[in-house]
């Protein structure tokens, strides 16, 4: 199995968290058998003691070299967006993109990024309270201030904090596909993808109601009737709200509009289907409730930019070597079945030489 080495960005007054969340990602793929290993490693301008902004002293073996080694650069939330990141780095940065490693800014770090000159004229984000700062900074990028997290060729940028987790998911879901990422999170404890984006943060949180609680079950309810026609009335009456209430508090809850949602979810237990099963197209377009293929496929391509088909060739590995196990087995037992029948066959010919 191949290794890919990640390089993780390490300097005076980073974030624990973001430090840590790569090493924490990647790490849960190691004891994925079918997956590449992936080494992390951490860097710094000089290697030594960093100081973190917990105040913690960490240790960081590696120089800037180290990234020119790997495959993937990741660059925690920077310390002070204010602050425009040294030559050296922004330097090395842009050695690692033309080498062709994916280069990822997360949170902040993205301004380190935009430094570079990796983001002119790419689509990036970063955390909501940078918004204003990195429009005025970096106007030749295509700033999307609402996602969680956006890619663009081999750029990829975060929003705030913990949405490194949901930037690193999609990191292995865009290599291995969903069902490895699901199964990822699932040890993280933590959703494999969420809904909507950071716009769903930017307000102050109004104080929860008493019939705000029951929009999860209804969201798990609608995951569990996804072949269904669903709609707002439907989940709405399922809430015990009123079509105008409950639209107002999905909204707040996942950040986006009903149908956004619905569609997203749809595609995601296709692709579930698509790599673990081998039914039909036209089966799982009715199973995860689009009703043709023609749909299935336009919400691939506006969602994924690929196809079913497509899709199912790039991340069906587990099916395919499950399937190659079994016409492995059954060569074997044909072999030995007819390696047994081959000594009847041979008596039998001898007897009828021998009776003529």
């Amino acid at each position: 199995m191949s290794m890919l080495r990640v390089a993780v960005l390490a300097f005076d007054g980073v974030s624990l968290f973001h430090l840590s969340v790569p090493g924490m990602v990647f790490g849960a793929a190691k004891d994925a058998p079918d997956l590449p290993h992936y080494e992390v490693r951490y860097c710094a301008a000089k290697p030594g003691q960093i100081r973190s902004e917990q105040g913690v002293m960490i240790e960081v073996p590696d120089g800037l070299e180290a990234m020119e080694r790997a495959d993937i650069v990741i660059v925690p939330a920077w310390s002070d967006p204010s602050l425009h990141a040294p030559a050296e780095l922004t330097e090395a940065l842009r050695r690692c993109h033309a080498q062709g490693a994916l280069v990822v800014g997360l949170c902040l770090g993205a301004f380190v990024l935009g430094d570079a000159g990796l983001l002119d004229g790419r689509e990036a984000t970063t955390h909501w309270v940078a918004r204003d700062l990195f429009a005025r900074r970096f106007p030749s990028s295509h700033f999307r201030p609402d996602v969680l997290y956006v890619s663009d060729d081999n750029i990829v940028t975060s929003a705030g904090t913990v949405a490194a987790i949901d930037c690193c998911l999609h990191l292995l879901r865009q290599r291995h596909g969903a069902d490895v990422a699901n199964r990822l999170a699932r040890l993280l404890v933590t959703p494999p993808h969420r809904q909507g984006g950071q716009a769903q943060y930017i307000e102050q949180p109004v104080p929860q109601l008493p019939s705000e609680s029951r929009l999860p079950g209804v969201l798990e309810w609608a995951r569990e009737h996804l072949a269904e026609p669903l709609s707002l009335d439907t989940l709405a009456d399922v809430a015990s709200m009123s079509r105008r209430t409950f639209t107002r508090r999905f909204r707040e809850t996942t950040g986006t509009t009903f149908i956004k949602w619905l569609n997203a979810e749809r595609v995601a237990r296709a692709q579930q289907l698509l790599e673990t099963t081998d039914m039909p197209i036209d089966c799982i377009a009715s199973e995860v409730g689009f009703g043709t293929s023609l749909s299935l496929r336009q919400q691939f391509a506006a969602q994924l930019g690929t196809t079913p088909s497509d899709y199912r060739r790039t991340f069906c590995k587990e099916l395919r070597t499950k399937k190659s196990a079994v016409r492995d087995l059954d060569a074997k037992r044909t072999g030995m079945m007819d390696r047994e029948s081959q000594p009847i066959r041979l008596a039998t010919i001898d007897a009828a030489c021998r009776s003529r």
